[in-house]
């Protein structure tokens, strides 16, 4: 699985960003708040990297959501006044309830609320009627595959890379998608696995995963630790097709591949769809739910959040601290992604 986590050049693009700033935030208050915005969530993200778990969730959501005025700043799709963000636009208040079952809400879309606003121009879905619960958007987070808070079934992302699109004779994408569950490689049926990809719109609109006709079962691969991976083809749009004899170029086959996974440092990852939303989730939105809720849990519970992180006492200890470790070096690089695709 490749990645490219380094958050010291991720600030170096961002720090060198500011003196000619990308698309919409180049002039008057845009260009002051994409300055002033980057600069604060940097400095917090600094003090979130020297303090421990007891106030660390506070700071690097702060930090965060100060990066999101700088990508509402520079964000083609807002005009006038529209970049502006007032509140948080998230809310979660059952912290009465177990870690895994905290139920978070958000605004009503076309709010000014930053987590309304920045799902906006990322086209990432708000889910203001429906509650997600924490554990349903921890497991949307690629750094948490191995950090589960319950033993229920899962919905994790599904890795897959530009850099494994078989370039072969024919007019399809093809490509590894990895992480399957356990659950599912070892039921071994086309049924188990349909069924699977419901939560998957992207990766259930294949076109085949053999070779060897229509009723074969899917052919896994099997990984040592449980679960594995399955080499599966979409077909190409039509219209497409500028390669040899009309087939589709690389660069053709791995654009549709973008359309259809969202990036992720490096990488690409096809998202479950949740609840009654219309799409999957940005990942940059995941972290920012996810962290909204323990930087809450955090500040207003205090004696709540000191049981959550006592490794003697709780079971969520070690994925808390883990999670809190990657949003240091996973979040800058995510937050200067974010600004490119929406200064493009």
């Amino acid at each position: 699985m490749y990645s490219d986590f380094d958050a010291d050049e991720a600030w170096e693009r961002l720090r060198a960003s500011r003196s000619n700033p990308p698309a919409r935030a180049n002039t008057g208050s845009r260009r002051k708040t994409y300055s002033a915005a980057l600069e604060q969530a940097q400095q917090l993200f600094r003090a979130a990297a020297v303090v421990g778990p007891a106030t660390s969730p506070i700071l690097t959501f702060y930090g965060l959501s100060q990066a999101g005025r700088a990508i509402t700043a520079a964000a083609w799709s807002l005009k006038g006044e529209d970049w502006r963000l007032n509140t948080h636009g998230i809310t979660s208040k059952t912290f009465h309830e177990p870690f895994p079952d905290i139920e978070i809400r958000t605004d009503l879309p076309g709010t000014q609320g930053s987590f309304v606003k920045v799902s906006k121009v990322l086209d990432s879905p708000v889910w203001e009627m429906d509650p997600l619960r924490l554990e349903d958007v921890w497991d949307l987070l690629p750094p948490n595959l191995n950090y589960p808070l319950t033993s229920r079934d899962r919905l994790t992302p599904l890795h897959t890379s530009e850099a494994s699109v078989d370039e072969g004779d024919h007019s399809l994408l093809s490509v590894f998608v990895c992480n399957i569950p356990d659950r599912i490689v070892k039921a071994g049926t086309r049924e188990a696995l349909a069924d699977f990809l419901t939560a998957y719109p992207a990766v259930a609109q294949h076109e085949s995963y053999s070779n060897v006709g229509a009723a074969a079962l899917p052919n896994y691969v099997r990984y040592d630790h449980g679960g594995g991976q399955l080499s599966m083809n979409w077909l190409i749009p039509e219209g497409v097709g500028t390669g040899f004899d009309g087939m589709a170029t690389m660069a053709e086959r791995q654009a549709h591949l973008r359309a259809l996974a969202r990036g992720y440092a490096g990488g690409r990852y096809f998202l479950p769809v949740l609840g009654s939303m219309k799409r999957d989730l940005h990942p940059l939105m995941a972290w920012w739910a996810v962290l909204y809720t323990l930087s809450m849990l955090a500040r207003y519970e205090p004696a709540a959040w000191g049981k959550h992180i006592n490794v003697d006492a709780s079971p969520h200890t070690v994925p808390i601290e883990r999670l809190l470790e990657r949003a240091i070096n996973h979040l800058p690089v995510l937050i200067a992604d974010a600004i490119t695709e929406v200064s493009t």
